[in-house]
């Protein structure tokens, strides 16, 4: 087993079904009395949160504490960030407290790279700016398997905000390397030129995501990351969703298995509309569920899944 999980391309085939695998034992927890394991056991995990979030946090949080590690969540707000702290400072700082695993999120891409230099523990890239975010991925992943049966051979579309996203990053190099087939879909101001050559040799990209539904497995809906555009990368958001959003009748136009995901937060009645996103082939709670088993997968097979 690899000691960080930095990106998607850290995961060959064989390591990352180990922890799709993993994950489906780990799954078999929620459905116990008591949901916990003891596999992580005076062990301490970190999580280091730079930027915002709920789900991820919060899903880190229950699948350490789901394997009896000790959990220290650090918020850049209200620490020693705001007085001018480096992060060195502060992983120095983490590091002289015994961090077994710092899960690290921060708005500069890079970052966990950066960390993983500068600790003993293993570190967990939970998204670095509009890089990567490989364990969204691996529940990706997971969630496909678990509703289709197979990864290898299946189409995925990858819609909306390319350009920002590091779940469509992370998503297009390991879905590659377990042989599904990508196509990113979206405006051409929100797709970065040869980014599907750079990621994976194969990964196709198309401006029009009515001609690419009816011969998709999987369709994932990007966020609109507006925080991030400091330009006007579309017309309005009416314009957006008029071409790009995924509604009832654009739903319709899927083959009857194909199934539907978002990593969340969602923009209602742009990138999704309620009824698509309420609908029986949405796995969007799904994907939340299956996040709390991966990542307990992760962490117990970089922490107490290896003899180090």
């Amino acid at each position: 087993m690899i000691r960080h999980l930095l990106s998607g391309a850290d995961l060959d085939a064989d390591t990352a079904t180990e922890i799709l695998d993993t994950a489906a034992e780990m799954a078999t927890v929620a459905g116990r009395e008591i949901k916990k394991l003891p596999a992580l056991r005076g062990r301490t995990v970190v999580n280091l949160f730079y930027e915002d979030s709920t789900r991820t946090r919060i899903s880190f949080e229950a699948a350490a504490k789901r394997l009896s590690a000790d959990v220290i969540n650090f918020s850049a707000k209200g620490s020693s960030v705001t007085k001018g702290e480096s992060l060195k400072d502060t992983a120095l700082t983490l590091q002289a407290m015994g961090a077994d695993a710092v899960v690290v999120r921060h708005p500069a891409s890079g970052a966990p790279h950066r960390l993983a230099n500068w600790v003993d523990g293993s570190v967990v890239n939970a998204g670095d700016g509009t890089h990567e975010h490989p364990t969204q991925a691996l529940l990706d992943a997971y969630t496909m398997r678990a509703r289709l049966g197979r990864l290898a051979g299946l189409s995925v579309a990858v819609v909306g905000d390319v350009l920002h996203s590091r779940v469509a990053r992370s998503n297009v190099l390991l879905l590659s390397t377990l042989g599904a087939k990508v196509t990113l879909v979206g405006p051409p101001t929100l797709i970065p030129v040869d980014i599907a050559a750079a990621l994976a040799p194969g990964t196709d990209v198309s401006y029009d995501l009515d001609s690419v539904l009816p011969n998709v497995d999987v369709v994932m809906m990007l966020r609109v990351q507006r925080e991030r555009m400091s330009d006007s990368y579309f017309p309005s958001a009416r314009e957006y969703a008029r071409r790009y959003g995924l509604d009832g009748p654009r739903m319709r136009r899927l083959p009857e298995h194909a199934i539907v995901m978002h990593p969340g937060p969602m923009n209602r009645g742009m990138e999704i509309t309620p009824e698509v996103a309420d609908s029986p082939r949405s796995t969007i709670v799904e994907q939340v569920t299956n996040g709390v088993s991966v990542r307990m997968a992760v962490l117990y097979l970089l922490l107490g899944g290896n003899n180090r």
